[in-house]
């Protein structure tokens, strides 16, 4: 991709943060907004843009980086446009998992993470077991297939763990499902973007396998890939990465669907390019949801998770139909 399409997609990325930091219930303009940046201008001003808006954009733009880099690698890997981490139950078995830890009281920001991969790598394993099981191999339609009905069956498992909960739990938990970047705090801004980069950058190393498993199993095979431990590793990487975005900010679907297929509107088809421009679009995509989620009924909040849906779910639609 050339380096004018680069500078267009990190001039959307900046364009959407500097609408999070100065748009919301309180409108602050865009020299106020450098100023409190710097530590200036008026106490107001600086107590909103650093206080409260500057970490929702940070981890904002942390779990859509994630979840689009997620996204790419999972359709890339199954060839399939509508593969992503909340369609695969990914991103339902990372939210039981984390679930489980708010239950058993580990909410530290290093545990919350890791309950949330266990839960997701869980998910991954049960879904490509299903998908062997019935087909015999890991055909990317049945392995769709299961992931919709691993994800039924994790938000099941979460209705289990959360009736014995106390009413004050079961809101928060119920809130924190439908996604918002509402509760960001430092501490766990900087652990879960420690995790991202790991993982990212895992991810971006393994970027020739995915674009040999674009070319299908049998063709990989032939071009010295072990398809199975690429796969599986592949999966195990995307799985860590939906799990960043749960542990921080709820259940966020349709994202990894709809970035990837942005990318590719750039004319991108490698996967390491590819990986890093759904995370600019991603992080780009989700802070403007987040601005929208907390403007539209200002000052109450929208679930993050439902404004993406509103632009997923008719996506999803259309290429679910293209590919009929």
């Amino acid at each position: 991709m050339t380096s004018a399409r680069w500078l267009l997609l990190f001039a959307v990325l900046a364009v959407a943060g500097a609408a999070g930091l100065a748009i919301g219930p309180v409108s602050i303009g865009v020299v106020d907004v450098v100023r409190a940046l710097a530590g200036s201008g008026d106490a107001q001003s600086v107590a909103i843009v650093r206080d409260l808006r500057l970490a929702r954009v940070c981890l904002a733009m942390i779990a859509g980086a994630v979840l689009g880099m997620s996204g790419a690698a999972l359709q890339g890997t199954l060839r399939n446009a509508l593969a992503e981490p909340y369609l695969l139950g990914v991103s339902g078995g990372a939210a039981m998992g984390a679930v489980l830890a708010v239950v058993a009281g580990l909410t530290a920001a290093v545990a919350l993470p890791v309950a949330a991969f266990g839960g997701a790598a869980s998910a991954v394993a049960l879904v490509l077991v299903i998908a062997r099981v019935t087909s015999g191999r890991a055909d990317p339609r049945v392995l769709l297939m299961a992931g919709v009905v691993v994800g039924a069956f994790a938000n099941a498992a979460i209705m289990v763990l959360l009736a014995g909960a106390g009413e004050g739990t079961v809101r928060n938990a119920l809130w924190w499902m439908m996604g918002s970047v509402a509760g960001a705090e430092w501490v766990t801004i900087r652990w879960l973007a420690f995790y991202a980069l790991v993982a990212g950058t895992l991810l971006v190393a393994v970027a020739r396998d995915i674009d040999l498993l674009a070319l299908g199993e049998d063709a990989a095979a032939g071009l010295g890939v072990r398809v199975s431990s690429a796969t599986r590793r592949i999966f195990l990487l995307s799985a860590l990465l939906a799990a960043v975005t749960v542990a921080g900010a709820g259940l966020v679907g349709f994202v990894g669907l709809v970035v990837p297929a942005i990318a590719r509107a750039f004319g991108i088809r490698r996967a390491r390019e590819l990986l890093l421009a759904s995370a600019v679009l991603g992080a780009a995509l989700v802070v403007g949801a987040d601005v929208v989620a907390r403007t539209v009924r200002a000052p109450a909040e929208l679930p993050l998770g439902a404004v993406t849906a509103l632009v997923g779910v008719p996506f999803f639609l259309v290429r679910l139909r293209r590919a009929a």
